[in-house]
């Protein structure tokens, strides 16, 4: 088998953007390896866990005609001695990285004898396949080693047992597994004849984790059968390559603890790339590579309170493969559609960002997508997938609603039927009558991978937050299965070398014989049946969580939203506005399903709470949104408004068009009674609060915030509210979403100059939550490598929204530049003044 390594390398183009940290290996929450300080020479560093915690992971070259060695990942140079008789310890030329949505390039100039130095590329592939639930279920990735020039190279890899534990003290075991060569049936193709390491605890703990990291499971780490391997004390291993170039071919069997006489697994390969390529100075340049696999190989997954009981959940893979051998080999073989898949995907998200923003967004996209798959573990069958997810470095819960819902657009995006994935799990559990409140519950479980429930009811308390969350991603999903703004790549096909899946035949009904997902295959598929079906199933927990915000919301009491780190709120503004949102997304769920009483009462109740919010919620001066309504002289980000505009709410409200809001007929938009030009859009003017529109949120609230965003933005970013200067990007991403593109831009640019100065993120995975002011830094709070990034996917979200009528809605806001405003003025305004409200109710807060 051979690969155009080279070619699939190149896909990963030139990045604006210099994060500190790089995924490398990132597939779920236990096969998450990292590049530590990437802006530093990757062997100045060891690779790390998404917690910051040292991986051992290291590659290295040797040039046999100058006897010079050099570390090109981790810090092998450290196991070598300063001086030696055979060899000396070099450095190459760094060229950089780069990265896509999928793939992380490291490359590297090796000099030599000839005239043109070596170039060698260390390319990370962890694909994301929208297209193949398969694929992206399987828990292995690809590191291929491509080499270009006209003299020989070695090179040498190893790993170890930090992989599968997170404690130093705990002993391995390992050992080689060598197959015969393999047949598919009925299948023309011969597989790739490989070695695999098999790496795991020699007394594993089921579910268990330390630091973080899993206690159970076997690492797979595969080569081509012709490569060199051995396995042995880290130095040992690390100075017999240096010296001679090549690996002995011999596995140590004596099982001891992590970082006792180190155990490593390596393996070597030798580059020909001299032979007939040189003469008399002239360098015929040649190209040669090898792949490597890394497979983290689980089972059970994860335990789930299900509806019929606590279940030990398998990895989806298993339905498609008897074995974890018959996965790896497969996985190995099918590097080239993979990899095709994946540039499908990236290639069209680096295209829609571009367009929706600027190449820094496409950067900031590219970079957020491993991270928020990185949380995730596929299980449950073909013809009924569920997707677990670890809130990952907050506190570690299961499947927690107010994580899922600021990585939503992401899903949205990327494939809708992946979302209905995370969602199954919650509503299955709580449709079973095993959570006692009448509001959504927080997450399935206190630590993942526990999805044991809270039978007790004593899950974190954000009742407003979660069943606004829960409707609004429910009808977001259902409009986007209704109406089929599925993206091409969703169905993008397999390349004409893929090999058919073992058991393909007996899922005909959900994939192709190539592990290809079908149109109208498994549960939920993109058809209006089918999301009003998605809908009825459930239609009892989505009325009794919309009773709850019909009693709660208007007015919410002291409790916590999703930002539970700024503590214990009443009235909070931001949180009124989605159980709002919530309660009008019922009323179109309704619709969906036939419920067309339920239907006029949610709206009508929608309609009457969002006139009072606008009295309750916004300044005196009409200039922004508070923080909550009784607090004078504050101000919020009200990113919730997005939800408003993905729903088709504000696309147009009026009669006889469909149950999203718009008219589907060749007449294109419909007039919109509301004024395009807001009140108070010129200079030294306010905003008034309407009464009535065709739209849910009128155009001036829009106009209202756009501009306040504008004279509160800081030097990296848009804070979160008045109370401190910290901000979160994903909330970030939402506002900016809904707001003027001179706003949006500046937002962005400010985001993207947060990611290329500051060094604390800094040196983890892209953290959500940092100081928009001073370094940039973590405000003594700890977020990083979180899923939540998939809100930097709002914009790319809302513009499949409604038939791309959801941004056309928009345009208004684009008629002139954000009107200045005095922020200091208009706070001490809102602070001091007398008047009072006379609406019926205000004395309840």
């Amino acid at each position: 088998m051979r690969f155009d390594f080279l070619a699939l390398a190149a896909l990963a183009c030139a990045s604006t953007l210099t994060p500190n940290t790089v995924p490398l290996i990132v597939r779920n929450p236990y096969l998450s390896t990292w590049l530590y300080h990437a802006r530093d020479a990757p062997w100045e560093n060891w690779p790390m866990f998404w917690t910051g915690a040292h991986v051992g992971f290291s590659v290295m070259a040797s040039v046999p005609s100058s006897s010079k060695v050099y570390p090109l990942l981790g810090r092998p140079q450290d196991s070598l001695p300063s001086s030696h008789k055979s060899y000396k310890v070099a450095y190459p030329d760094y060229l950089g990285v780069t990265f896509d949505a999928s793939t992380t390039n490291l490359t590297y100039s090796i000099p030599g004898p000839a005239s043109s130095p070596v170039r060698l590329t260390l390319s990370f592939l962890s694909p994301i396949t929208p297209s193949s639930t398969l694929r992206q279920a399987i828990p292995a990735a690809y590191m291929s080693i491509v080499a270009e020039g006209c003299f020989d190279v070695d090179v040498y890899t190893d790993l170890n047992g930090e992989w599968v534990t997170g404690n130093r003290d705990n002993t391995l075991r390992w050992e080689l597994h060598e197959p015969p060569r393999q047949k598919q049936k009925n299948d023309n193709h011969t597989g790739t004849l490989i070695k695999t390491w098999k790496v795991a605890r020699a007394h594993e703990q089921l579910l268990t984790e330390f630091a973080d990291r899993a206690e159970w499971g076997t690492l797979h780490f595969s080569a081509p059968a012709e490569v060199h391997h051995q396995s042995g004390t880290s130095a040992i291993l690390r100075q017999h390559f240096a010296e001679k170039g090549y690996l002995r071919n011999e596995v140590d069997k004596s099982f001891r603890r992590v970082m006792e006489d180190e155990p490593v697994f390596a393996f070597s390969k030798s580059f020909k790339l001299a032979e007939g390529g040189s003469g008399k100075g002239k360098c015929e340049k040649k190209e040669d590579s090898v792949l490597f696999t890394y497979a983290l190989v689980q089972d059970p997954v994860v335990q789930f309170a299900s509806a019929r009981g606590l279940t030990l959940m398998k990895p989806l893979w298993q339905s498609y493969f008897s074995s974890a051998d018959e996965l790896v080999a497969y996985h190995y073989d099918d590097f080239e559609t993979a990899s095709a898949l994946a540039w499908n995907y990236s290639d069209t998200l680096a295209k829609d960002a571009f367009e929706s923003g600027s190449r820094e967004y496409q950067d900031i996209a590219a970079l957020s997508a491993r991270q928020v798959l990185g949380a995730t573990q596929f299980s449950g069958t073909p013809d009924d997938p569920i997707l677990f997810l670890k809130e990952i470095s907050s506190n570690g819960n299961f499947q927690t609603v107010d994580v899922i819902f600021p990585a939503f657009p992401f899903f949205l995006y990327t494939n809708p039927r992946w979302l209905a994935y995370l969602l199954e799990p919650l509503l299955e559990h709580q449709l079973s009558g095993q959570y006692p409140n009448d509001y959504s519950m927080h997450d399935l479980g206190s630590h993942f991978p526990n999805a044991t429930g809270h039978p007790d009811g004593r899950d974190e308390y954000m009742p407003v937050e979660e069943c606004g969350n829960m409707l609004i991603m429910g009808l977001a999903l259902a409009n986007s299965l209704r109406y089929d703004t599925d993206p091409a790549f969703v169905y993008a096909r397999a390349c004409d070398s893929a090999r058919a899946i073992p058991a393909a035949k007996t899922w005909w009904q959900t994939v192709d014989k190539y592990g290809i997902d079908l149109p109208r295959g498994a549960k939920i598929s993109s058809t209006p049946k089918a999301a009003e079906k998605w809908l009825s199933r459930s239609y009892k927990l989505w009325k009794q969580w919309t009773g709850y915000l019909v009693r709660e919301s208007l007015i919410p009491h002291n409790q916590l939203c999703t930002d539970d780190f700024a503590g214990w709120l009443a009235n909070q503004t931001n949180l009124a506005l989605k159980g709002i949102i919530g309660i009008k997304a019922m009323s179109a769920i309704a619709d969906i399903v036939g419920e067309k009483e339920d239907a006029k009462f949610y709206r009508e109740t929608a309609g009457e709470y969002i006139e009072k919010w606008q009295e309750y919620g916004i300044s005196r001066d009409r200039t922004h949104a508070k923080l909550a309504y009784t607090w004078y002289g504050s101000w919020t980000t009200i990113y919730n408004l997005y939800a408003d505009s993905l729903l088709c709410f504000h696309v147009d409200g009026g009669k006889n068009k469909s149950s999203l809001g718009y008219d589907r007929t060749k007449s294109g938009k419909q007039p919109r009674t509301e004024s395009q030009v807001p009140l108070g859009q010129h200079h030294g003017q306010t905003y008034e609060v309407g009464k009535k529109g065709d739209v849910f949120i009128p155009d001036r609230v829009y106009q209202m915030q756009s501009d306040w965003y504008h004279a509160v933005l800081q030097k990296y970013g848009l804070p979160l509210d008045s109370r401190h200067l910290y901000t979160k990007s994903d909330w970030e991403f939402f506002a900016a979403a809904v707001t003027g593109r001179k706003t949006r831009t500046e937002i962005l640019t400010s985001v993207a100059k947060w990611v290329n100065e500051t060094e604390t993120v800094t040196d983890r995975p892209f953290t959500d939550l940092y100081d928009t002011e001073g370094n940039g830094g973590f405000p003594g709070i700890y977020f990083m490598a979180r899923p939540v990034v998939g809100g930097h996917f709002a914009f790319l979200a809302l513009e499949r929204a409604c038939g791309g009528k959801a941004v056309d809605a928009l345009e208004f806001l684009d008629r002139g530049g954000p009107r200045e405003v005095d922020v200091e003025l208009a706070l001490m305004r809102d602070a001091s003044t007398t008047e009072q409200y006379d609406d019926e109710g205000w004395e309840d807060l």
